[in-house]
């Protein structure tokens, strides 16, 4: 979100808007929203037309980018039923204006998917997210219905209707302690078997209900060096064979700070707040990690979505990323293409005691040393037009002419058995 001064119109921001608030007809193990119903206690956790038509106005007029998005999360987005959407899409037309482009997204679990629903995304172009942790063994692990029992079945149903109908649609994954080991047989399976091509990681950091300074996060959460480790396998697979085909969204957002000098993921950008959250009855808090009445800015139907987006409040909310980012971070050389990574993950103390080190910070440490070299080559590429597929080639010619035991191309002055050879490039 760029803003300008308080109460003027950003030139873009997002909304994540959840119609349903925190209810889902699933009860995953690391969910840490289903415990948000506590703020609505006497809700019936739907969103009435008159919020619903609001947000989608105020988030069209407030655009001066030619691009809105008007995004649909859970709890499970699908439990307002299909109507409630075919409202959404005639509001939209309603106040679209000529040169604006919208993009209507839904984050889903895809249980209530039928052939009518995939019908619905595809003729009005919704792009989906699909909850899903791998094959079904690490996807039972943490995710289940009400009762216990496994939904793998009905997930990959959906994501094999959505192919049936042209329905475009990314995995989101978490990377949890049960599949954080098998790297190679989550990528694979999303790749090879469900013919999936856009990937989400998102890592599992749950802080403990009675955290010490022994046990800070559950036993489900995981830890930087596995989530490092999970990433760097995936990548070598992908930067070998997988450029241009498969597109992973954090690989994605690396990528651009080489080449531009900041992410294009908020978790890696220097400040956040660009994306607020929308509770069910018009209720607009700062980030959808932080939905607590502390960081509560207001509600729509008082105060406009844009005024409360570029509120001080909100500006303050954005910047206290870096303003409490360690000194060891600052001194960090990937600080550019990290930035302490995001807030809600700052558990640790540095080695030197300051409070605010990341969770994951020697997993993402370790994927940055791994991937620097590659990361700089497709950088490279792209900035002399060429395409980051490019890379591949490269990697492939350099290892058919280095022997095991000769001396490392990349200048490390390591044997290349001992040093991209390994796949560390």
């Amino acid at each position: 979100m760029e803003t300008t001064a308080e109460g003027q119109a950003p030139v873009s921001f997002h909304v994540m808007a959840k119609p349903t608030g925190a209810r889902c007809n699933l009860s995953c193990d690391y969910c840490f929203f289903l415990e948000k119903e506590e703020l609505y206690p006497d809700s019936n956790f739907r969103m009435s037309d008159s919020v619903m038509e609001q947000y989608i106005r105020e988030t069209i007029e407030a655009q001066e980018a030619p691009h809105a998005t008007i995004a649909w999360q859970g709890g499970e987005p699908t439990l307002m039923g299909l109507n409630f959407f075919r409202r959404a899409i005639e509001i939209e037309k309603q106040y679209h204006r000529p040169g604006l482009t919208i993009e209507n997204t839904i984050q889903t679990n895809g249980i209530l998917f039928d052939e009518e629903w995939a019908d619905f995304l595809a003729e009005n172009n919704f792009l989906v997210g699909l909850s899903m942790d791998g094959p079904r063994d690490l996807h039972d692990r943490y995710r289940h219905n009400k009762l216990g029992d496994s939904v793998f079945d009905r997930v990959e149903q959906a994501a094999r209707l959505m192919q049936q109908k042209g329905v475009e649609f990314n995995i989101l994954c978490t990377v949890n302690a049960a599949n954080a080991e098998r790297p190679l047989d989550v990528y694979k399976y999303f790749r090879d078997e469900l013919g999936a091509r856009f990937l989400q990681f998102i890592p599992i950091v749950e802080r403990a209900e009675d955290g010490t300074a022994d046990i800070m996060v559950s036993e489900r959460s995981v830890s930087g060096e596995a989530y490092g480790q999970f990433l760097s396998e995936i990548f070598d697979e992908w930067v070998r064979r997988d450029v241009g085909e498969m597109f992973v969204q954090t690989f994605d957002g690396v990528l651009a700070s080489y080449v531009q000098g900041h992410s294009t993921l908020c978790i890696f950008q220097p400040t956040c707040g660009s994306g607020v959250a929308l509770e069910h009855n018009g209720d607009l808090y700062s980030c959808d990690h932080f939905v607590d009445p502390e960081y509560l800015l207001g509600n729509i139907t008082e105060t406009t979505i844009s005024e409360l987006a570029t509120s001080q409040r909100q500006q303050a909310f954005g910047a206290t990323k870096s303003e409490t980012l360690p000194q060891y971070c600052h001194d960090c050389e990937y600080k550019f293409a990290c930035n302490g990574e995001c807030p809600k993950n700052r558990l640790l103390t540095t080695p030197d005691g300051e409070p605010g080190l990341n969770w994951l910070c020697s997993g993402i440490k370790q994927f940055h040393t791994k991937t620097e070299r590659p990361m700089r080559i497709m950088a490279s590429l792209l900035m002399a037009g060429k395409e980051a597929g490019g890379v591949m080639a490269l990697l492939s010619e350099e290892s058919a002419r280095t022997g095991r035991n000769d001396l490392c191309p990349c200048g490390s002055g390591h044997k290349y058995k001992r040093c991209c050879g390994t796949g560390c490039y």
